[in-house]
């Protein structure tokens, strides 16, 4: 265990950054997870409604640094793809 203060304090901050990423990711993860139900029960109104606020999320997570920049790339991608599936 950390015995000096400032090693103390990285521990704290530590601890809570964690805590914030792990919520991040956690939204990131359940906003994607809802558009690619929506894309599998074929609901394209829902699929227009959720498809801007999730791309939002995914480059905010880019910024903040929860994910990197090509798995934002990979996740937009292939969930156009999937939307261009759908509507074709």
């Amino acid at each position: 265990m950390a015995n000096t203060f400032s090693a103390l304090k990285r521990v704290r901050q530590d601890e809570r950054r964690t805590e914030a990423n792990q919520k991040n990711k956690s939204r990131l993860r359940h906003a994607i997870r809802a558009l690619r139900r929506a894309i599998s029960a074929k609901e394209t109104q829902t699929v227009a409604d959720l498809l801007p606020k999730t791309f939002s999320m995914i480059d905010r997570s880019v910024k903040i640094g929860v994910i990197k920049k090509n798995t934002a790339a990979r996740y937009k991608s292939r969930l156009q793809l999937r939307i261009k599936a759908l509507t074709a």
